[in-house]
């Protein structure tokens, strides 16, 4: 199992770059960067391979609207070339309300345009034959019809680093899951409970991996939660750091009937808090939604208590098939990230 991180935008960004460099030096072996609707990641990741020599850079997550297949190839390849080689890319769909609101492109069929956009990437990196794609969401070159009739198959100029560059997929839903499984080197779920994945998502992952290509390898998968190591009720009360992520997620992230957390915190089996949290949030009652997130939830998709305690958390998500255990340390006095990543690092070996 590796460790892995999100990266931190609390105390800025250079200064979540420099912790990077430090935790890399403890054992973490790859860091996610985030984009969302806040600055663009490749930028940030380029950053970031300057600053260190081993850790794996991963984009987590790029959204598939917001880019051409042929973009989101280069980027990786650009960012694969200046980490020589460390990079990982991790795609999703995000949301109606972010690509709609945000980006103003309608968010249709997210399953097959994830699809056609890992083939696109895939050929590109490999630089076999000038690129050509005929789908049903991308047709490259673009038909004369629909243009100037100028368009013509070609390679990217550069030579990636490596020809295969692991490719990641963010997915909840069951038809997006087994997508994952089929076509992705990773899946990136959220509000992961280990003891409960196999009930929510073992059919679609074993629906997915019946297709797989055997060159892929295993799925990869990442997963973990808050990390806070210590004695003490004041080290499991960090678990409350965490609700407010939760409410907003389950309770604000999309409308009724179409937020996907929600739907994955029902099938967890807290069909009634879900609804619960949902309803306060949507009518502005974010502090009710916070208080209404069970604490049971908290305790299950967080790392956090005494080092026997994390270390049995640890071997729940390397039974659950997790191979790199996300991790964002919280350090306490005496502590810092860097001493948590080096402790959990010592668990895993």
């Amino acid at each position: 199992m590796k460790i892995s991180t999100t990266l931190s935008y609390a105390g800025g960004f250079k200064q979540a770059a420099a912790d990077v460099a430090e935790m890399e030096r403890a054992g973490l072996d790859l860091v996610w960067v985030a984009e969302a609707y806040g600055f663009d990641s490749p930028s940030l990741m380029g950053y970031l391979a300057a600053l260190t020599e081993r850790v794996e850079i991963g984009a987590a997550i790029l959204p598939i609207y917001t880019r051409t297949p042929t973009l989101i190839a280069m980027t990786a390849a650009g960012v694969d070339a200046l980490s020589d080689g460390r990079f990982h890319l991790g795609l999703g769909a995000s949301g109606p309300q972010v690509i709609e609101g945000f980006h103003g492109v309608p968010y249709v069929d997210p399953l097959g345009r994830t699809r056609e956009i890992v083939a696109i990437c895939r050929d590109v990196w490999r630089r076999e034959a000038p690129l050509e794609h005929h789908g049903k969401h991308f047709t490259l070159p673009l038909p004369p019809e629909q243009g100037t009739g100028l368009g013509k198959p070609l390679k990217i100029i550069a030579h990636p680093v490596r020809p295969a560059i692991p490719v990641w997929i963010a997915s909840l839903g069951e038809k997006n899951v087994s997508l994952t499984a089929e076509i992705a080197d990773g899946w990136i779920p959220i509000l992961f409970i280990p003891e409960r994945a196999k009930d929510v998502w073992g059919g679609a992952l074993a629906a997915g991996r019946a297709k797989r290509d055997p060159a892929l390898g295993e799925l990869m998968i990442t997963a973990g939660g808050l990390l806070a190591i210590g004695e003490g009720e004041e080290i499991v009360a960090l678990r409350e750091l965490q609700r407010s992520m939760v409410a907003l997620y389950v309770g604000g992230m999309g409308a009724k009937g179409k937020n996907f957390y929600n739907e994955l915190a029902i099938r967890y089996g807290f069909e009634r808090e879900a609804a619960e949290i949902q309803d306060l949030y949507l009518a502005g009652k974010k502090r009710e939604a916070e208080a209404a997130v069970p604490a049971e939830f908290l305790e299950l998709t967080t790392l956090c208590g005494p080092a026997s305690y994390i270390a049995e958390r640890v071997a729940a998500f390397a039974e659950a098939g997790v191979t790199h255990l996300q991790v964002h340390p919280l350090a306490q006095p005496g502590q810092s990230a860097a001493s948590l990543i080096e402790a959990v690092r010592a668990m895993v070996d």
